[in-house]
């Protein structure tokens, strides 16, 4: 995965881990080109954006593409520096006349060292079908790709802020600070790989609001992804993930918890 990816869909509307699944491409083994398309298709029974759910009925389709960009390569501290531009699409079978439930752009400018990648993130969540405001956001995800202590945990932390009050992802009365804290551990066969996502995701400051209360706890996922390749450049994936919520995102959502099962293509050039 690359390490885009693991900023944008770590975050962003596309919150099921299914997204995380990418090609393999050919250039794997090798330094990969300075310029990488990626982009897919996933099919998702429930859409929740970090806990919060955002279709009542019916299936939601995301077709994404990504552009990335390495102009720095080095072999001192710093190894690479790279650049992320995309769009991430969600449209909502259930709804009855605009389908077009939402719209992403973002740009992101990662740095990756030795043992760690850092990430910086702005994201323009929009929705054509006019089913939630404008919401801008800024967000920092520090991770520790590889094995730690000899198991390939793959733990991170990221850091999102709302930069204006008008557009906040839980409807509230003031823009908000999101957290999440994750681990991916995972295999990588030659046929197939399997990734275990676990994350909990909380409120820094005005992101899960309810009569005017913050609840610190948003909700805790767990889930499992089988990725299998198909060829040199694409990719089939599927999976199942369990969230459990926190008092607030129980009254949004008008439940306790949810199973959620989802299925895609992915593809790398």
């Amino acid at each position: 995965m690359s390490f885009m990816r693991a900023m944008r869909f770590g975050f962003s509307a596309l919150a099921v881990f299914t997204v995380m699944a990418t090609a393999t491409p050919a250039w794997a083994q090798d330094p990969p080109p300075v310029v990488v398309v990626t982009g897919g298709l996933d099919f998702v029974n429930q859409y929740n954006f970090r806990g919060l759910r955002q279709n009542t009925e019916g299936m939601s389709i995301w077709p994404f593409v990504d552009l990335g960009f390495t102009p720095y390569r080095g072999d001192g501290g710093l190894k690479t520096m790279t650049l992320n531009v995309g769009s991430w699409n969600a449209f909502h079978t259930a709804l009855d006349d605009n389908k077009w439930y939402e719209s992403d752009i973002y740009g992101t400018l990662g740095f990756g060292f030795s043992n760690a990648t850092l990430g910086f993130t702005y994201t323009s969540y929009t929705s054509p079908a006019d089913r939630f405001a404008h919401v801008k956001e800024l967000a920092v995800k520090l991770s520790t790709p590889g094995p730690v202590g000899g198991v390939a945990l793959n733990p991170y932390g990221l850091v999102a802020f709302e930069l204006t009050d008008e557009g906040q992802a839980d409807a509230g009365t003031a823009k908000g600070t999101y957290i999440e804290l994750g681990v991916a551990p995972g295999y990588s066969g030659a046929r197939a790989s399997l990734a275990v996502p676990v994350k909990v995701g909380l409120s820094g400051s005005n992101y899960y609001e309810a009569a005017g209360e913050d609840e610190t706890f948003g909700y805790f996922s767990i889930g499992g992804l089988v990725t299998v390749p198909l060829g040199a450049h694409a990719n089939i994936h599927g999976g199942v993930e369990f969230q459990a919520f926190g008092d607030t995102v129980k009254i949004y959502n008008g439940q306790d918890s949810a199973g959620i099962a989802s299925i895609g293509l992915g593809f790398a050039f």
